[in-house]
């Protein structure tokens, strides 16, 4: 394995990880949608939370995809086409909730906005979920040939593991989100955020315990590298207690950072049990390696000029527009406490 191998399966982890931490709060607002905002004003202000922004962090996924197919494209090959149904499924629920916030907007009738805002709410729901299914089911083995097609059935995809695997990012997710509208609120509306993530957080932790007692018994992680595992996990664990306690204290910033970070935390946890791996096969014979799985040395090289190039003014750009759109907003509501 080259170092410039190394650095882009390192390159595509960063990249998952910023998706992750910037879309994983918009889909928890995107969830919250209806279940959260008790009227169309509550609903209206937690939508405007996310408006300026919400179209621009799927870019972190696009580019994601787009380094796969370029530096590694066997393994994106492999990947799309095993988990072509799931990946197809994620793509219907982009749309439906990408749709949603426009469509909504101009909406003459409540009967109509309330389709629109049902429609982000699964949309959003169904993304979370699915990619958290996607990610927990390839870390198990996929039964793969040795041209590395992926020969899957239900159960491939469907498990235990899986599930639990789907279910704890979709919480992570929601949880986050409500961090975000923490941050974002004013009012009876961040308050609402705090007294559901107080009651979220403890179920988040049994999840956890569920899924490392699974993640024991469906891969080789704990096996293969037991002790940056137990680090991750650990670091895990750390990072959700740190942002209960600061949900409870009222330290918004921190429990937002703390539960992206738990999200990222997550991506490092199932790039380090793929090492030096990029697909598990049932059979370890047909396992795809990233020494195996690259383009040329050339083409690689060509890719780091342009991606430490590009790289620094998107971030630039991203953090400029946060900064822009930093304010608070007030909750549609008499009762509105100082920040």
């Amino acid at each position: 394995m080259t170092s410039l191998q190394l650095l882009w399966f390192l390159l595509i982890g960063v990249l998952f990880s910023g998706f992750f931490f910037l879309e994983g709060f918009y889909f928890g607002i995107g969830m919250a949608i209806r279940f959260f905002g008790r009227d169309q004003a509550e609903r209206d202000t937690i939508i405007q939370t996310i408006g300026p922004h919400w179209d621009g962090n799927e870019v972190w996924l696009i580019t994601a995809g787009g380094a796969m197919f370029a530096s590694f494209p066997m393994w994106y090959a492999s990947l799309f086409s095993g988990y072509y149904i799931v990946l197809f499924l994620i793509l219907v629920a982009l749309i439906f909730r990408g749709v949603s916030f426009e469509f909504r907007a101009n909406m003459e009738t409540a009967r109509w906005r309330h389709f629109w805002e049902w429609a982000g709410t699964i949309g959003s729901f169904c993304a979370a979920f699915l990619f958290g299914m996607m990610f927990t089911s390839l870390i198990q083995g996929v039964p793969m040939d040795a041209g590395g097609n992926v020969i899957g059935t239900f159960t491939t995809y469907v498990n235990w593991l899986s599930l639990v695997g789907g279910v704890a990012v979709t919480l992570m997710c929601l949880i986050h989100g409500l961090n975000f509208l923490q941050l974002k609120t004013l009012g009876t509306l961040r308050d609402r955020a705090q007294a559901w993530n107080k009651i979220l957080y403890p179920v988040l932790i049994v999840g956890e315990v569920l899924f490392v007692i699974l993640l024991m018994i469906f891969t080789d992680f704990f096996k293969q590298k037991p002790v940056s595992t137990w680090s991750i996990l650990g670091v895990l664990v750390v990072l959700t207690l740190i942002a209960w306690w600061s949900v409870v204290g009222q330290h918004n910033w921190t429990a937002f950072i703390a539960s992206g970070l738990s999200l990222i935390s997550i991506v490092i946890l199932i790039f380090n049990g793929l090492f030096p791996r990029v697909m598990i096969a049932t059979n370890s014979a047909h396992s795809i390696l990233i020494k195996n799985a690259s383009s040329s040395p050339y083409t690689l090289h060509l890719m780091t000029i342009l991606a430490f190039t590009l790289l620094p003014i998107v971030l630039i750009y991203f953090i400029w527009s946060y900064w822009v759109f930093y304010k608070r907003l007030k909750s549609p509501s008499k009762d509105v406490k100082p920040a």
